[in-house]
């Protein structure tokens, strides 16, 4: 039997917060959903605007189901003791696509590297307790072009296989943008192979 590709992935719904203090030191967790790697570089830029006395802006996130796709940072933290607590907590919650920042205010007491390593993943914890958990599809984005009285079979193949439409553009010459499931790409091409005068391309 061949190992089905599974193309669902958890995330979280829309971006959400946490909270948590120890001796002193407050700890502000802001957890993202993300696609990219360019939207965890925004998010950043937009905390350290938002937090310029604070010390440290450790961070983690995860891209795709593939363990290995991570960024994570200590900003000035002991080795270990921030950006991997965060990474771990996505781990263990089976999240992806999810960036969260822990925004640290120093509090005068050292923590030493337990007292850390606890405090960034409580924070993480806090954030990710209150966001929405949701189960989203790996999913390319394919353009169609089609003459007006193709209409009928390209829609019977959009409606039948459940394809969200992105754009549309219906005069003489169609155009259309779709989202295909990983897991239907190879049906998709093949029943629009089927259709005379459809051209099929992956979308930029």
């Amino acid at each position: 039997m061949p190992v089905l590709f599974d193309d669902t992935y958890r995330s979280i719904a829309v971006p959400a917060e946490g909270f948590f203090k120890d001796k002193g030191s407050k700890f502000l967790a802001y957890a993202y959903p993300i696609d990219s790697d360019e939207q965890a570089k925004s998010y950043l830029a937009e905390l350290h605007e938002l937090h310029p006395k604070a010390v440290h802006h450790c961070y983690a996130y995860r891209l795709g189901a593939d363990r290995m796709s991570y960024r994570m940072s200590d900003d000035g933290e002991p080795s270990g003791t921030a950006g991997r607590p965060i990474l771990n907590t996505l781990y263990s919650r089976n999240i992806t696509n999810v960036l969260v920042v822990v925004v640290r205010y120093f509090g005068g007491t050292l923590l030493g590297v337990p007292g850390l390593i606890n405090a960034y993943k409580t924070a993480t914890e806090t954030a990710l307790d209150l966001a929405e958990i949701v189960t989203r599809h790996y999913f390319s984005i394919y353009k169609l072009s089609f003459q007006y009285p193709q209409m009928n079979d390209v829609m019977r193949i959009v409606k039948e296989m459940e394809l969200p439409v992105r754009v549309q553009a219906f005069e003489m010459q169609c155009t259309m943008e779709v989202e295909v499931r990983s897991t239907l790409v190879e049906r998709f091409i093949t029943r629009s192979e089927k259709v005379e005068g459809l051209t099929v391309e992956l979308a930029s």
